[in-house]
């Protein structure tokens, strides 16, 4: 364990470096998991890559739909490459450490791309929204420039909400012992980690963890609701399943993040198990990011015709 003298503290001694527990002890295990994640990764980055790739080069798919999955798309490869790299380097080193500083930009970034996750899944909501409910005034609504702003808000609201959660928990005193009991730096796994009486701190972050969540899903809550009634009353069951179709990769990607999100971080600490709590968290870190490009192109038959127009325009290339 590192530490180092504090004279603020009295007679503490100050953590500087953590030590990731991770996933298992055993060599072959490791060995095992490191073969598996990387190619998860492999996969995750090739997917979300052919998502950007053809949203950029189609011009039928330059419409706000794929302007914002594009940008999910992006985010999604951020979000992976912050946990699994140094995952692989922790599998196959002995140290598996990562130093103060090192840990709360990690957090910073894994809370920050999560938060923008949530507004951009609300902006792709409300974009469903206007194209079935308002379709002819749609164009007007959803313009290139207030998609950009829209964006731009989602990541701002990814930068800047979670700064003060992070600096909150940064600033607790953390003097011994620094094992993690996770694969990256969680809230959670932190927290337990802190001197003293977290109660306030636990109280503060779950507060502000609904803030971040709840709004951007009350968003997507009105804009289905508007959208199932929208479908009901409409009397052609070709537009109905045109509709459904539309709305039915991005309600998958919602259920999947919200559901992980929610069970991880509207918990008390108190209920949190280690070994579940690691399992949560790969599904929204690591399995979410990996499947969204299969359930954006597998379900979605204008992506599918993006992909054959541009295998071959490299055929005849």
């Amino acid at each position: 364990m590192s530490y180092t003298s504090d004279t603020a503290q009295g007679n503490h001694s100050m953590v500087t470096q953590f030590i990731f527990l991770g996933f298992s002890q055993d060599p072959v295990m490791r060995a095992i998991l490191c073969v598996g994640f990387s190619i998860i990764y492999t996969i995750s980055l090739m997917g979300n890559s052919v998502i950007i790739l053809i949203t950029m080069l189609d011009s039928a798919l330059h419409t706000p739909m794929y302007f914002f999955l594009w940008n999910l798309s992006f985010l999604e490869s951020c979000y992976i490459s912050v946990t699994i790299p140094k995952m692989l380097v922790n599998f196959v080193s002995e140290e598996r450490t990562i130093s103060f500083t090192g840990c709360a930009i990690q957090m910073h970034f894994i809370l920050s791309l999560g938060t923008a996750e949530c507004y951009l899944l609300a902006a792709m909501a409300y974009d469903r929204y206007r194209a079935i409910c308002s379709p002819l005034h749609y164009p007007t609504i959803m313009n290139p420039r207030a998609c950009a702003k829209m964006a731009t808000v989602c990541w701002l609201c990814g930068i800047l909400m979670p700064m003060g959660k992070v600096i909150w928990i940064f600033s607790l005193p953390y003097c011994g012992p620094n094992e993690i009991n996770h694969f990256f730096c969680d809230i959670h796994p932190v927290l337990k980690l802190a001197c003293g009486d977290t109660s306030r701190s636990e109280v503060f972050i779950v507060l502000i963890s609904l803030i971040i969540t709840v709004i951007p899903f009350l968003m997507v809550l009105v804009s289905y609701a508007c959208i199932l009634y929208t479908i009901l009353k409409t009397t052609s069951s070709e537009g109905r399943h045109k509709a459904f179709s539309t709305c039915s990769s991005h309600l998958t990607v919602v259920i999947l993040f919200y559901g992980s999100a929610c069970a991880m971080y509207l918990r008390p600490k108190s209920s949190h198990i280690a070994d579940v709590d690691r399992v949560v968290a790969l599904f929204y870190t690591v399995v979410t990011p990996t499947l969204n490009p299969m359930i954006y192109s597998l379900r979605n038959q204008e992506v599918k015709a993006a992909l054959r127009r541009l295998r071959g325009r490299k055929r005849f290339s």
